[in-house]
């Protein structure tokens, strides 16, 4: 409820606030005004950058997207920017195909673009999540959720030994990048802290939020650590954006949530328990993702703020 409350004044205010500046700009705009640069864009990576957690979840194969992710959001709102291709995809990893579903890489996807000329010297801006799936993201929720401090320690701990190699493939992955668009500026949007350990009580207990959130901070200094090397090593123009100040106070169990939960079974269609082929119900896949509050009023204006982008999205 609290998610829908967020999704309508989230509309009402960025519908409202678009039509004030576009009458404020034509009044106040001098007959003489250019009109802006053309920013053209492309989006990348895992189910952040993919949209999930903004609108249902619709299955679908290899890459599963949502309409009203970040990506959108910035393009709808500011039309100086052109988004040519949205890749991500939710699962995605940096670059491990997971043979359960085959999901394009992250690699996959920059080669997939350039292959067809949607990446290259005249790409302005490259957007992209990417490392939590590499880092075992998945598992260490569900141990943590599920099972006692200890077993959620190790979990974690077995997901911080694989920090190192997170680092170095997304440094790789940048490198990539900036080949084939070496005047593109690359944005790696970190992820937020999901929980807060004094807010509403959840099914993970307090010790296990703050294991879960201690991990995510590593995985964001990894990124940071990433995208350092991959400047000081290959000139790449990136730069790490920290979203965890703009979540403050609005994790899984704060009052005005802007990471999407349901603790019920994931529902299809026609409102039926979607189930594994042992029978059981399968966990909602946008669980532990931005909602459409953290896509538009998070993410996406910590993107245009960070590249310099006109903002109209605020928080």
């Amino acid at each position: 409820m609290g998610n829908a409350a967020a999704r309508r004044r989230y509309s009402a205010f960025a519908s409202g606030l678009a039509c004030l500046v576009t009458v404020l700009g034509l009044s106040a705009m001098p007959a003489s005004a250019a009109p802006a640069a053309q920013t053209d864009y492309v989006a990348l990576g895992d189910s952040y950058t993919a949209g999930t957690g903004a609108g249902d979840f619709v299955p679908t194969s290899p890459c599963v997207q949502t309409p009203g992710g970040y990506a959108d959001v910035v393009v709808d709102l500011n039309s100086s920017v052109n988004l040519v291709f949205n890749a991500a995809c939710h699962g995605a990893f940096i670059d491990y195909v997971d043979p359960a579903f085959n999901v394009p890489t992250l690699q996959q996807q920059i080669a997939s673009l350039t292959a067809a000329g949607k990446v290259n010297r005249n790409t302005d801006l490259v957007s992209l999540t990417a490392g939590a799936n590499d880092a075992g993201v998945n598992s260490t929720l569900f141990v943590c959720a599920t099972s006692t401090a200890d077993a959620c320690k190790q979990a974690v701990a077995a997901s911080v030994k694989a920090m190192p190699s997170v680092g170095i493939k997304l440094s790789k992955a940048l490198a990539s990048i900036h080949r084939v668009a070496p005047g593109a500026k690359i944005a790696v949007l970190g992820y937020p802290k999901l929980f807060n350990p004094d807010g509403y009580p959840l099914p993970i207990s307090r010790d296990n939020q703050l294991l879960v959130n201690g991990g995510t901070s590593l995985l964001n200094a990894t990124l940071a650590a990433s995208v350092s090397s991959a400047n000081i090593f290959h000139r790449a123009n990136a730069k790490y954006i920290d979203v965890t100040a703009r979540f403050r106070g609005h994790a899984v169990n704060d009052r005005e949530p802007w990471i999407f939960f349901n603790a019920g079974p994931f529902l299809d269609q026609n409102g039926l328990p979607v189930l594994d082929q042992n029978g059981n119900p399968v966990a909602d896949p946008r669980n532990f993702h931005p909602n459409i509050a953290g896509h538009g009023l998070g993410y996406a204006p910590a993107l245009t703020s960070a590249v310099g982008i006109p903002q109209l999205v605020q928080q």
